[in-house]
């Protein structure tokens, strides 16, 4: 059987995770703890709209412009 965190989706999603994180906080603390639960955070960033109006998608570009 194989494991959930051998997945590249997962990867990816935790990684995400850190960058909103990141973008949000920019706190060392704050992101060990996304680092740990960074499924609760996304969905939490999910229905707290976080993500909404396009920032979905400007977030992960602001790294990479």
């Amino acid at each position: 059987m194989k494991k959930r965190d051998s997945s590249i989706l997962y990867l990816l999603l935790g990684l995400y995770a850190l960058m909103i994180n990141w973008y949000y906080n920019h706190s060392i603390i704050m992101l060990i703890l996304c680092y740990i639960f960074w499924p609760i955070y996304l969905i939490f960033e999910l229905l707290t709209g976080g993500l909404s109006h396009g920032m979905w998608k400007h977030i992960p570009m602001s790294y990479f412009n």
